[in-house]
């Protein structure tokens, strides 16, 4: 009978022979991720596949962490490690080790994916470039101590501006901590205020070399400096990712220092110049302004300064006599529409009837006007208005004319 084994010892010798078969032990494995998941120990688990079959992986973060790229799904890459079985699952895998884009270096796809999360985040909008002061009292340079970029920097500067205030801030600019520095750097001289503008400055390089420069920790302390940042990293053809968050990106070292200060005898030739046009210009306006000081010296006004002020007073005095005239000719007109008013008043005047021998009578009860006997009756008091006065009488008769249609009435 053949021997009997155990689920756990037929997993082991399965895990021994595929553990020490060279070809398995280190092999690089293309295709293509899918189901990427980070753990929040750390540790990737993912899957490779092709259009035939599935590998299961997992990436220990170990391992990981020396990525340069960020694993995704869609992504194909090589990965290397070695294939082993995962007892507890049953399960095969590749336990990796390393990874690679396919096709692109990792330094190049970490280059342009964190170039595009930065550019979403608007780490790289023109519209908060801050302005490079024009003439600066105290520059800082972070790059390294020693080597030709501090050199080429001093140079240009003395040359430029002598007596100019150079601070120099040295820090790695490669390897694992210069990250690390340039941003603690950075940080620092905003904090203690050193200088109105920072070169950031390296020499030439492969993209390797240049790669803290690339870092996000050092895009971010760009961003955040209060005071204005100059990237002049490698060759007039290198760009990293500090050029697209600096305010100013200069092609060398050297051509930062100029963007940074103007020549000091450029500055002293246009302060001459702008002397000299100053002068020009105020003689210019001082001989305009004597030009029209006697001008106006010989104008009438100062000749004859009470000449208009008599011109004015006749002027007046004309307007006020046409102005009495008017008054007059106006007086004149409503005193004849007064009379004639007057005249037509008195002619509808009843005291004028009056003083002809007519009378006017009303009743003493309500004051009625009576122009008829009709509305007489005998025992009526009345009131009889003459010219000279008033008579209250009692009427004792009242007689209706029938013939003429006239009544007659005894008081």
């Amino acid at each position: 009978m053949a021997k009997v084994l155990s689920v756990s010892e037929i997993t082991n010798y399965i895990k021994g022979v595929l553990t020490n078969d060279l070809l398995l032990g280190d092999v690089w494995v293309k295709g293509e991720i899918s189901n990427f998941k980070l753990h929040y120990t750390g540790h990737m688990y993912f899957t490779l596949k092709d259009d035939r079959a599935l590998l299961k992986c997992v990436m220990f973060k170990g391992h990981n962490s020396r990525l340069k790229f960020e694993p995704k799904d869609g992504l194909s890459v090589l990965t290397r490690g070695n294939i082993s079985v995962f007892e507890k699952n049953g399960e095969y895998q590749l336990y990796a080790t390393d990874m690679q884009p396919e096709g692109m270096g990792s330094l190049h796809l970490a280059f342009q994916q964190m170039k595009e999360k930065l550019e979403k985040e608007g780490l790289f909008d023109i519209s908060k470039k801050k302005e490079i002061p024009y003439l600066p009292d105290t520059i800082c340079a972070v790059t390294s101590a020693t080597g030709s970029v501090i050199r080429d920097i001093v140079n240009v500067l003395t040359r430029r501006f002598p007596n100019l205030h150079l601070r120099v801030y040295p820090v790695a600019v490669q390897g694992e901590s210069a990250a690390s520095q340039i941003a603690e750097a950075l940080m620092t001289i905003n904090r203690l205020k050193l200088g109105d503008v920072i070169i950031l400055a390296r020499g030439g390089g492969s993209l390797e070399d240049l790669w803290p420069f690339n870092e996000e920790t050092v895009a971010r302390a760009i961003y955040a400096s209060e005071i204005p940042v100059i990237s002049a990293i490698g060759h007039e053809t290198d760009f990293t990712i500090a050029d697209f968050a600096a305010d100013k990106r200069a092609p060398t070292p050297s051509a930062a220092a100029e963007l940074a200060v103007p020549e000091r005898y450029k500055l002293s030739d246009d302060i001459r110049s702008h002397r000299t046009r100053m002068k020009r210009a105020l003689r210019l306006n001082l001989d305009k302004r004597k030009q029209e000081l006697k001008t106006a010296a010989a104008s009438m006004v100062f000749k004859k300064p009470f000449g208009r002020v008599d011109e004015e007073r006749l002027k007046l005095d004309n307007v006020t006599n046409r102005l009495l005239r008017e008054i007059q000719v106006i007086r004149v007109k409503n005193i004849d529409r007064f009379n004639s008013a007057l005249n037509k008043l008195q002619l509808v005047n009843p005291l004028r009837v009056l003083s002809r021998g007519y009378s006017v009578i009303n009743s003493e009860k309500d004051g009625r006007l009576l122009s008829s006997v009709k509305s007489l009756t005998p025992g009526d008091i009345i009131r009889i208005t003459m010219k000279d006065g008033k008579a209250g009488c009692t009427v004792n008769e009242v007689t209706e004319d029938e013939q003429n249609g006239k009544s007659e009435t005894g008081v």
